[in-house]
C-alpha cells in the first residue's frame, strides 16, 4: 500500500508533521509515504525516517500553475496511490491529489476544497489555534473519532557522516558547536533584538571559549546577522545565506547548543533533541512549541501576547525587547547541563 503526503510549506510545520507519518507507520508496517513538497521543504522530508520517496512540486507564491500541477498529477498517477494526506489548507495543496485521481483524499475542509477532499476532517473553531502537532496527527484517525494513541515527538534521523563533509567544507573544526538562529521567516514581531543576540554571543564565548559560534539562517538573516557580528566583542562565523537547508539541518543534529527564534530552525533543533533556548515573542509556544525536554522556552506572556502579528501593533515588541540576554544564557546553560 502506498500514501502521498501532501507537505506543509514552512520548515516549522514539516518537522511538525512527522509524528502523523510514525503513527501511520505504526499501525501499517508496509505502508509507503512518498512526501510531495516544494523544492525547499525537500530536505525535510529527507531527514523523515518514515518517507520513502521525495517528489518535488510546482510552487511559485499566488500562481496556480495549473500545468504544473496536471504534469505532475499525470506522473504522481502513475504510482497508483491509494491515499493522499494534504497538510496544508489551501485550495491549490489539494489540487494534484484530486487531478491524479487518488481514490482516498485526507486534509481539513475550509479553503473552498470541500469538492477535491473526500475526507474532510472539521476545521476548529474560529479563534482556536490548536497544537500543530496534535493537528496533524488526528488526520489518522477516521472522521469523527479522538485521537487514541500518545502523540509522539517530532524526531529526524542523522547521518554523522554528512554533517563531518559539511562540517569540513564549511571550515568548522570538530569540537563544542553553538549556533544562534536569528530569523524568523514570518516577521521582525517574531526575531528577538539582534543587540541581544550579539551579548548572547559574547556570553558563550566567555563562558565556552572552546565552542565555536555560528550564526545560522537564511539569505534573509544576513543583514541581521551581520550586524551580529559587527557588535560582538569575540568572533562568531556567520554563515547566513551560505548553507543550503540540508546543510543546516547536519549542523543543527551536531550542535551543542542551539539559541533561536520560533522558527524553522528551531523545530530542526528540537527534533534532534539539541540543547536550546526558544524566544517567543508574538507567537504561542502553547500553539506551535519545541517538542524537546532539552528545550527552555523563554516567554513573557504579556496582555498583548499572542498577537500573531508580522510587526507590533503597538510599536515597542515589548515581548522581545524585554527578554533580557542573560535569562536567555542561563536558560541555554541549564540546558546544556541537563541529561539528554
Amino acid at each position: 500500500m502506498r500514501a502521498l503526503v501532501v507537505a506543509p510549506n514552512w520548515i516549522g510545520d514539516a518537522v511538525m508533521a512527522q509524528p502523523l507519518l510514525r503513527l501511520l507507520k505504526a499501525r501499517e508496517p508496509q505502508l509507503m509515504l512518498d512526501w510531495l513538497a516544494p523544492a525547499h521543504i525537500l530536505p525535510v522530508g529527507a531527514a523523515i525516517a518514515e518517507i520513502d520517496q521525495l517528489i518535488e512540486a510546482p510552487q511559485r507564491h499566488g500562481q496556480l500553475q495549473w500545468r504544473e500541477r496536471s504534469r505532475t498529477a499525470a506522473q504522481i498517477k502513475q504510482q497508483a496511490y491509494e491515499r493522499a494526506y494534504i497538510l496544508p489548507n489551501s485550495a491549490k495543496s489539494a489540487l494534484i491529489p484530486w487531478l491524479a485521481g487518488i481514490p482516498q483524499r485526507i486534509g481539513y475542509a475550509g479553503a473552498g476544497r470541500r469538492l477535491l477532499l473526500n475526507r474532510a476532517h472539521p476545521t476548529q473553531r474560529s479563534g482556536q489555534r490548536p497544537a500543530m502537532v496534535a493537528h496533524y496527527a488526528k488526520l489518522a484517525m477516521p472522521l469523527g473519532q479522538p485521537l487514541t494513541e500518545r502523540i509522539p515527538a517530532p524526531r529526524l534521523k542523522s547521518d554523522p557522516a554528512q554533517a563531518a563533509q559539511v562540517r569540513q567544507r564549511l571550515d568548522i573544526q570538530p569540537g563544542p558547536l553553538v549556533i544562534l538562529a536569528p530569523g524568523a521567516e514570518y516577521g521582525p514581531a517574531k526575531r528577538w533584538p539582534v543587540r541581544h543576540f550579539a551579548e548572547m554571543a559574547d556570553r558563550t564565548t566567555l563562558a565556552w571559549p572552546d565552542a565555536q559560534v555560528v550564526l545560522l539562517g537564511s539569505m534573509a538573516d544576513r543583514p541581521a546577522a551581520t550586524e551580529i557580528a559587527a557588535m560582538t566583542v569575540r568572533m562568531v562565523r556567520n554563515l547566513c545565506g551560505e548553507t543550503s537547508l540540508a546543510d543546516a539541518i547536519a549542523l543543527l543534529s551536531q550542535a551543542n547548543g542551539v539559541v533561536s527564534n520560533d522558527s524553522g530552525l528551531m523545530h530542526i533543533a528540537a527534533a534532534f533533541e539539541r540543547p536550546q533556548a526558544a524566544v517567543f515573542g508574538s507567537s504561542d509556544p502553547r500553539h506551535t512549541p519545541p517538542h524537546s525536554a532539552r528545550a527552555k522556552v523563554l516567554w513573557l506572556g504579556l496582555n498583548c501576547s499572542p498577537c500573531f502579528e508580522r510587526e507590533c501593533p503597538l510599536g515597542h515588541t515589548a515581548c522581545l525587547n524585554q527578554i533580557e540576554p542573560n535569562q536567555v544564557f542561563e536558560a541555554l546553560a541549564s540546558a546544556i547541563e541537563q541529561k539528554a
